[in-house]
């Protein structure tokens, strides 16, 4: 595993020590900086425990390659995004692996615009990665200047998209649980603001995660019993770099991460009309969303960047991921926890509704996620094509690997499944969904079983 260096539009990530080196970041600053034709450079971390030394080598090789560079510190994700922007840079690099474990680290690489490169780009930039580095002369190198506010820029954004006095008035006891990353000072500044009551837990910013990186029902438990306990009106939890974000209700029930840009897209389109996007592994609940409200609604590959290059293309007035990535471009083209945490709070402020009734208000569907380590990942070209020659009466898309919904009579009907390689991990991913728990079940372990 320690090998293993994941290359693609979620960036470059591996296993620190092992494929994740000094030597690779020496070539991917490199390449980054003549990618940005050495221009100004954004960078911001994690919390992880090897981000500070990782960050201070890679701001280095970008000084010496040219750029002057921005240090934001430990920040969120989308708070490098927003500042790339906000500062007119060149570029941004985020050092996290988001949800992966703590072994691991990445370079998540950001355009001009603020958005991830697509995949043309980040051909070009693996392309540049190729070339030996070069460095400056000492009378050519560039600077370093770090800024302090990043975060009260981020706030600003969020706050001027919702009804700031509304959801103040309700002063709302929020539980949050920030896994110990980028969101731990950030998120219960803004709710402070907002007037919410905040209980911290998994709120120092170490990097020593307490319970698994990703916001899943099953990690957490502790968040949910802490709702419970101070009988709060809600849990927000978040992922490494705050750009996920998953909801426990007020009666410690996890909702599923996939209800988050479900709740979010019912809220805004309340407001104001517009075409939605989310990508071909989240749930259907956001198409019937759509429906509802009359919209038109669709799928891009999975991918933040794909998801946004869609959105853009479409124009969209909300897009996003299942896994809890909430994409509002009137804040900004990049998924956000801090956005999805305001959306939720003035949507249970102007319905005056418990989030447990908010959730019952929407399509109820049962997903079933897992992952597989094929013993011969080149053999996963033969399974897709014998899968889809199986099922060729039912509707397929093989943008992403091969998503299946079951339109004809039998044991599926009404259900879906996609499956594909990760972007961010080797292995290969099996998403499972309809309107049972059972037939879910069903789905799953079909397709499961043919990769065994």
């Amino acid at each position: 595993m320690s090998d293993v260096l994941m290359k693609s539009v979620s960036g470059i990530r591996g296993v620190v020590g092992g494929s994740f080196t000094p030597e690779l970041l020496a070539s991917a600053g490199s390449a980054f900086a003549a990618y940005c034709r050495y221009g100004t450079i954004v960078v911001g971390r994690d919390s992880r425990p090897t981000g500070e030394a990782l960050s201070m080598n890679l701001i280095s090789i970008l000084v010496l390659n040219g750029c002057n560079v921005i240090d934001l510190g430990i920040v969120p994700t989308p708070t490098v995004q927003i500042m790339v922007e906000e500062l007119g840079a060149a570029g941004g690099i985020v050092m996290s692996a988001s949800h992966n474990p703590v072994e691991w680290n990445a370079l998540k690489l950001i355009n001009s615009s603020g958005t991830f490169l697509n995949s043309r780009d980040i051909t070009k930039y693996f392309k540049l990665m190729d070339k030996p580095a070069t460095y400056r002369k000492w009378d050519g190198i560039g600077k370093i200047d770090r800024i302090l506010n990043a975060s009260t820029v981020h706030i600003d954004l969020v706050l001027d998209a919702v009804n700031v006095k509304k959801i103040q008035k309700k002063k709302f006891h929020v539980v949050l649980d920030s896994v110990n990353g980028a969101g731990s000072f950030i998120t219960p500044a803004m709710l402070e603001l907002l007037h919410c009551r905040v209980t911290e837990i998994n709120c120092t910013p170490d990097g020593l995660f307490p319970r698994g990186a990703e916001p899943l029902p099953e990690n957490l438990k502790q968040l949910s019993e802490a709702v419970k306990k101070n009988k709060a009106d809600i849990g927000f939890a978040q992922d490494p770099d705050a750009d996920r974000l998953a909801i426990v209700d007020e009666n410690g029930i996890p909702l599923g991460e996939e209800y988050t840009v479900t709740l979010v897209s019912d809220h805004l389109l309340s407001k104001e009309k517009g075409c939605v996007v989310v990508n071909l592994s989240t749930t259907k609940a956001v198409e019937d969303v759509a429906l509802r409200h009359g919209v038109p609604f669709y799928r891009a590959k999975v991918g933040e960047i794909n998801v946004v290059d869609e959105m853009l293309k479409k124009g969209a007035r909300i897009g996003g991921e299942g896994n809890g990535g909430v994409i509002s471009p009137e804040i900004h083209h990049g998924r956000d926890s801090l956005a999805g945490i305001a959306y939720i709070l003035e949507m249970m402020a102007e319905r005056n509704k418990k989030i447990s009734e908010l959730k019952a208000d929407m399509p109820q569907y049962f997903m079933k996620k897992g992952k597989v380590t094929l013993k011969d990942p080149s053999s996963a070209g033969e399974f897709l094509l014998r899968i889809r020659s199986d099922f060729s009466n039912e509707k397929i898309s093989a943008i992403d690997g091969v998503r299946i919904d079951f339109k004809c009579d039998g044991p599926f009907k009404n259900g879906w499944v996609h499956l594909r390689s990760s972007n961010t991990e080797p292995i290969f991913r099996i998403i499972a969904e309809s309107d049972s728990h059972a037939k879910t079940e069903k789905i799953y372990s079909h397709f499961a079983g043919i990769f065994n």
